[in-house]
């Protein structure tokens, strides 16, 4: 299992075209990704299913073909009244 966090935070475009390139090709030999992000955006276009956590729990799942800002947003906030 590789775990990335935040894998493209300050770098630029060419460098997180790169990135997402080896993480398609490792996830295509078979291995195990775990990508933790802020970018929703990045999230949405490299994963096959997103989890989204708040104080340490899972709050909300999606696989990412169904997911949109939209859901993981309402997630988030479903997750921060959890939390409360």
């Amino acid at each position: 299992v590789l775990i990335l966090d935040e894998p493209t935070r300050g770098i630029d475009v060419g460098a997180k075209y790169e990135i997402y390139t080896i993480i398609a090709r490792l996830a295509s030999e078979g291995k195990a990704i775990v990508v933790i992000s802020s970018e929703m955006p990045e999230l949405l276009g490299i994963t096959d299913r997103i989890y989204v956590m708040n104080e340490g729990r899972i709050v909300g799942e999606m696989p990412a073909a169904e997911a949109s800002q939209e859901k993981i947003m309402r997630a988030i906030v479903r997750g921060e009244g959890k939390a409360a």
